[in-house]
């Protein structure tokens, strides 16, 4: 219920904590309670009111907000450019509330979707649910209220599709310096080229020289532009250039009490070798990890890092990183919230704003690899990583480290122990930088980024397939059209002249690969006169990739009816993900030793092995057949590059190996990089669920999809099911990860999904017949037990085994012997009994080899047990 300003009497708790004494009741303070109630309200009042209320919370204004909230509340844009911790989300505050109370509608976006999620509860409690929507590229909660948090991609989308009759009356782009993103740039590029009507607040840390900025949104708006600068931090940085060894450093903050440090690191290699390190000392006191004990009790550690994980957190030590599963890193921000943890390990993620209180921050390098080549940090990336040291009413101070060069440290240590001696200085051998991977800094490099000024934001304007269809599709809708729209989004781009000529060379070949696709069609007499996108196509269809359309045309030469179709359409898809280089290096490394193991066995010279090895190439499955129809489709496409096909074999890996999530990581020594992994599988997952159309998947293909869905969730359920239940429209337990102590680590049920489960068990069981093909009966002997629980020795498989082979000369194991209807799996009391006919060349025998699963046990342990019950002829299974 509103109340008007004058029925508010405001009250301070004694505790310090403000209320609102509404009728004689006291309650917390709530922005809703202080809408007005008249139809349209002066901005003198709602700022009146706004100020009132940033008063009654015990805020006093920087002389920065008060600049941009009177620019703001004056129908002005303002550009805020002011340190972490510095009262931008106050700014914020007070756009959405000038926005709800004048009956107008207010967007407010940021760079990653756990920020917006975060902001989104904050607004509703502020201003009531009612008033606030959600919105990603997973989920639409609550569309047409008054106040929107989204990404920035979504923004750009609505943008695209909604044009000039956008409803968006005010727009704040949290993190701006994102708009200098070379891959997402562009979203914070556009609302600026196409929002004419829309007052913006563009906010960050690190902007730069913002004076384009400030001209072309008068230009383009007529609205006056203010910016509000200041590098007056609320928590004072103290810098320091450090030549001491990196463990002495850490060790030395922690007694000073300087914790918790964020030690940076550019590679997870890095950042696990440090923790490892610093194991070897005891960071947390013995109530202290009394607490962490309690904290992580219930928490399933169950992937083959979370054993080393786990040693970290009983140190006091945390890491941080891409390659760590979801879960674990938020385990690692949840501990590290409670003051649980004095240092954390991580890479240079801290500067993108995870929710990581931290005092003091240390840098072991000023450089880092950016794909390309290894460069010094830009004066931006070092003062946003840096300006998350000192925690706003916790730290008086915040720390930042920037550790020498190892090599310089090392000779100075040398030196120091040398003493002057002149028998010592002669002995010592100074230390080289590296020669690889290695880009030189000093104190003078130092001394540049702390001071500097972050450099010049450029644009990073691109046309993409999605671009156009989003603003085709509502010119449709309008009855406009889109092509102008195209020309206009070009020719007004923040780009130079030439480049605006290649956009749109560029944008009338994405146009022409859309008509031949089939997904843009041309008017016609029966359509109509207006371009339209197809609308037999799926809603959930997805240009999520350039390579989108090459699924598509692939896929049609494709035979459906193949055995090998499901995997050859899984093949296509993967020729489209990122490489994850990681996996592929540790899959060429495994072939290579394996040949070099075999090499050496047969005697063969050391030069002619190493020979050998090198030619051994990544397994590409279907290559000719993928780089012949590839080489089709740039003909047709000539805006595509030869280099975005990216062949390769990590999920039909695992699928034709009948892997588990963990074996896959243990076969290729993946512990360190688990999440690089599973987000993969993700990826992979959500591009057969989005960019295959419905009419080519066969009931092959909705196993394998099934299948891998089934195994992303047995892992960490909150990848997909973040994804899942945000296209349900259900956001309650993004709450619970803000709100939560402690992350909950739910149980996954397996056997929920029944035919994934079914695929699951095929897999599995298709594995043992491998080993026995293989004639490798120790490996099969590990991938099953007996009913009884007790080992299933290699001799035993053998024996059992050893009557089919002086009856036939080989087992199957291609495609057409793994296929379902060879594998019979029926139900039993209590599980599955399973039973796997072996082929031989011919394709006929009468040997199965039989398993039953415990359905239970396979829920509890979230994968496939097997149990051997025999091999033998059908119906007469035996071990004898």
């Amino acid at each position: 219920m509103a109340h008007s300003w004058h029925s508010i009497a405001w009250v301070t708790h004694s505790k310090g904590s403000p209320r609102t004494l509404i009728g004689g009741k006291l309650s917390r303070v709530r922005l809703s309670e202080c809408l007005p109630t008249d139809v349209n309200p002066s901005p003198d009042v709602l700022l009146e009111r706004f100020v009132q209320y940033a008063a009654s919370k015990g805020f006093e204004l920087y002389p920065t907000q008060e600049a941009a909230i009177l620019a703001l509340y004056a129908d002005q844009h303002a550009i805020v450019q002011t340190p972490t911790g510095s009262g931008k989300s106050l700014i914020a505050l007070a756009l959405h509330f000038k926005s709800i109370a004048q009956g107008k509608r207010s967007f407010y976006t940021a760079p990653i979707k756990a920020l917006v999620a975060e902001k989104f509860f904050a607004l509703c409690d502020e201003f009531g649910a009612e008033r606030v929507g959600f919105m990603t590229g997973d989920a639409s909660i609550n569309r047409d209220a008054p106040l929107i948090c989204c990404t920035a991609e979504i923004l750009a989308k609505i943008a695209l599709h909604e044009w000039t009759h956008s409803s968006i009356d005010t727009v704040v782009i949290d993190e701006f310096h994102f708009y200098g993103d070379r891959e997402r740039g562009v979203a914070w590029q556009i609302p600026l080229l196409v929002l004419k009507n829309a007052q913006f607040c563009l906010m960050s840390a690190t902007l730069g020289d913002v004076s384009f900025f400030a001209s072309d949104l008068h230009m383009r708006t007529g609205r006056e532009v203010a910016v509000i600068e200041s590098k007056e931090r609320p928590v004072p940085l103290e810098f320091e250039y450090s030549e001491k060894p990196l463990l002495d450093v850490i060790y030395s903050l922690v007694e000073e009490g300087k914790a918790p440090i964020y030690v940076v690191q550019f590679t997870q290699k890095a950042a696990c070798d440090l923790a490892q390190a610093l194991t070897s000392c005891d960071f947390a006191k013995k109530e202290q990890k009394k607490v962490i004990r309690e904290a992580i009790g219930y928490f399933k550690w169950d992937t083959p890092f979370s054993k080393e994980l786990l040693r970290y957190l009983q140190h006091g030590v945390g890491v941080h990183h891409a390659g760590l599963l979801p879960k674990y890193r938020l385990l690692i921000e949840k501990l590290a919230q409670r003051g649980l943890l004095s240092v954390i390990s991580g890479t240079d993620t801290l500067g993108v704003g995870i929710n990581v209180p931290i005092r003091t921050v240390v840098f072991t390098q000023l450089h880092k690899f950016d794909g390309t080549k290894h460069h010094l940090l830009s004066v931006r990336e070092f003062q946003q990583i840096a300006g998350r040291a000192g925690r706003k009413g916790f730290d008086e101070k915040g720390y930042v480290i920037v550790q020498a060069p190892e090599h310089v440290i090392e000779n100075k240590v040398a030196l120091l122990k040398a003493a002057g001696d002149p028998k010592k200085l002669r002995k010592i051998v100074f230390k080289h930088p590296p020669e690889k991977g290695y880009v030189h800094w000093d104190e003078n490099v130092f001394r540049r980024l702390v001071n500097g000024q972050p450099e010049r934001l450029e644009s990073q304007f691109r046309i993409t397939g999605g671009m156009l269809l989003e603003i085709l599709s509502g010119a449709y809708r309008r009855g406009e059209k889109g092509c102008q729209a195209i020309r206009y989004l070009i020719r007004e781009s923040h780009e130079p002249k030439k480049r605006k000529y290649a956009h749109a060379r560029h944008a009338i070949q994405l146009f022409r690969s859309l008509w031949k696709a089939g997904i843009v069609e041309m008017p016609s007499k029966e359509k109509g006169s207006l371009l339209r996108v197809h609308e037999e196509l799926q809603e959930d269809f997805s240009l999520h990739s350039a390579l989108s359309l090459f699924i598509i045309e692939a896929a049609k030469r494709l035979h459906p009816w193949d055995a090998t179709y499901p995997l050859d359409l899984l093949t296509i898809v993967e020729a489209t993900l990122e490489d994850p280089w990681l996996i592929l290096q540790r899959q060429l490394d495994k072939l290579r030793e394996e040949k070099l193991a075999e090499l050496k066995a047969l005697g063969v010279p050391y030069e002619e092995r190493i020979q050998e090895i090198e030619k051994i190439e990544l397994p590409k499955p279907k290559l000719d057949f993928l780089m012949e129809e590839f080489e089709h489709f740039v003909r047709k496409h000539p805006w595509i590059s030869q280099s975005d096909l990216k062949p390769k074999s990590i999920a039909r890996d695992i699928f034709e190996n009948g892997f588990s999530f963990n074996e896959y990581v243990k076969q290729y020594g993946l512990e360190r990089s688990e999440g690089i992994l599973l987000r993969y599988l993700s990826d992979a997952y959500k591009a057969i669920r989005q960019s295959v159309p419905r009419s080519m998947k066969t009931e092959g293909v909705l196993d394998l999809e099934a299948w891998l869905r089934n195994m992303v969730f047995s892992v960490d359920s909150s990848l997909l099911e973040e994804w899942d239940r945000l296209s349900r429209g259900d956001i309650g337990f993004l709450r619970d990860r803000i709100t939560e102590a402690m992350p909950v680590d739910r149980s996954t049920d397996i056997t929920e999904d029944p035919r994934a489960f079914v695929v699951m068990m095929r897999n599995a069981s298709f594995r043992f017949v491998q080993r026995l093909a293989q004639r490798r009966y120790g490996d099969a002997s590990r991938l099953v037990e007996w009913p009884n629980g007790c080992e299933v020795r290699p001799e035993e498989i053998e024996a059992a085994i050893a009557p089919y082979w002086e009856e036939y000369a080989s087992i199957r194991t291609d495609a057409e012997a793994r296929a379902p209807k060879h594998t019979r799996i029926e139900e039993v009391p209590g599980g599955y009994e399973v039973r796997v006919a072996l082929l031989d060349e011919e394709g006929v025998t009468d040997w199965e080899v039989g398993f039953y699963v415990d359905k239970e046990r396979a829920r509890r342990a979230a994968q496939v047990v097997l149990e051997l019950l025999g091999i033998g002829r059908a119906g007469k299974l035996g071990l004898s």
